[in-house]
């Protein structure tokens, strides 16, 4: 893939969270600040909000990679639709804590004995919640009630809830959650970056993969990529993962605006499995090549089939998708190969054109350009079908990629 072409060591633009490739750009660095001061005071209630993909859950995992253990033990929720009892089984689990019977009643008391241990032990209690715009406002309330714990006159469990907009103007409005508004001590709103951000953050992603200067990149498409994100980095990242497969599928060194227009047209244009694609690519590999499946979650695997379907092939002899796992490079040659052939034909046609009037004339050289003129037609068609049959295997392939990359970070 990638990475090999360009003598990388890992995936820069993955979408999962890691706390290795945290960039502080001012929003999260104002972010890192509330949390700091929230953290300090030890009780309450932090908020952060931001769009789908402003980089909140890898703010927490940077703050998971960076705490002291010793001091604060956190746990960490992922939020559905959850009612308040099943949220404070949800919790107790985050804690580790098994639950005999599955009464709410019994959970609590779990829950408080845990923490009371914790704080015997010298250790404060950090609840991360992510996702809570999906919460009732009932759980929120078994929230607040679990922020009451109490040692002495110390708080036993702070929590951090983390949300899309929409949780801000639920927590801000309704009338409900006016004793939790009064237990945030500090919140934040992630914004997006600022377009001077944006080259940094892309060269700091690539530096965390060794990254040496190839690929190269014009300014220019810095500018653009950042007006086609909205500079929220999980978009970011997807369209600098398709740019960098384009580049190496092309064999190029230099990253430049055309191929930013072709991914964002091709991204703009495509729902992933078009309803009309073209018809697959010619195969140079032998008949009886086999590749082995990979692994892969059902759901990706019964999606990427579907995918192989519509290109019109039958199952049996169909490019399995994991077969782009491997992207066998010999098809992927023989592919522009073809395409580098035909431009070459087109273009000789076009000279055989430029000069027919020349060597006829009358009825015999009006049909030699006829004739001409439709073998260029001809060839354009040609060239457009192999030209988009090579974008929608990027776009196959990177689907297969994003579709599986929860499960390689769970391995």
């Amino acid at each position: 893939m990638f990475d090999d072409f360009y003598g990388l060591t890992g995936r820069p633009f993955q979408l999962t969270p890691d706390p290795a490739f945290y960039f502080e750009s001012l929003t999260h660095r104002k972010a890192l600040s509330y949390l700091g001061y929230g953290l300090a005071q030890g009780e309450g209630f932090i908020v952060v909000t931001g769009e789908v993909g402003a980089g909140k859950s890898t703010l927490v995992a940077h703050l998971m990679a960076t705490i002291d253990r010793e001091r604060l033990t956190a746990a960490q929720v992922v939020t559905s639709n959850l009612d308040g009892e099943e949220l404070i089984h949800v919790v107790a689990r985050a804690f580790g804590l098994d639950i005999d019977g599955h009464d709410k009643a019994s959970a609590l008391s779990a829950i408080e004995g845990f923490l009371h241990d914790e704080a015997r032990s010298g250790r404060r209690c950090l609840l991360v919640v992510d996702e809570s715009q999906n919460l009732s406002i009932e759980a929120l309330e078994e929230l607040r009630m679990l922020s009451n714990f109490q040692l002495g006159a110390h708080p036993l469990l702070q929590t951090l809830l983390l949300g899309q907009p929409e949780f801000r103007e639920t927590l801000h409005g309704h009338p409900d959650l006016e004793q939790l508004r009064q237990r945030v001590i500090a919140a934040h709103h992630l914004e997006a970056m600022e377009q001077a951000e944006l080259e940094p953050y892309v060269l700091h992603r690539l530096g965390q993969v060794g990254w040496s200067g190839n690929p190269s990149f014009d300014q220019r498409v810095f500018a653009e990529l950042h007006a086609a994100s909205g500079g929220i980095p999980r978009r970011i990242n997807q369209i600098a993962n398709r740019l960098l497969l384009l580049g190496a599928v092309e064999q190029r060194s230099r990253i430049d605006a055309a191929m930013l227009h072709a991914i964002l047209a091709e991204m703009a244009g495509d729902s992933v499995f078009p309803a009309a694609a073209p018809q697959p690519m010619p195969r140079t590999a032998p008949a009886d090549r086999r590749v082995d499946p990979a692994p892969v979650a059902p759901a990706s695997g019964e999606r990427r089939l579907a995918a192989v379907s519509q290109y019109g092939e039958a199952a049996p002899t169909a490019p399995a998708p994991p077969a782009f796992a491997g992207l066998d490079p010999a098809l992927v040659e023989s592919a522009l190969a073809e395409r580098d052939a035909q431009i070459a034909e087109l273009q000789q046609a076009v000279i055989e054109l430029a000069s027919a009037p020349v060597e006829g004339a009358g009825s015999v050289g009006l049909e030699h350009v006829e004739t001409l003129t439709a073998r260029v037609a001809s060839l354009e068609a040609q060239l457009f079908e192999q030209e988009r049959t090579i974008r929608h295997t990027l776009t196959m392939l990177i689907e297969w990629i994003e579709a599986d990359e929860p499960h390689r970070a769970a391995a």
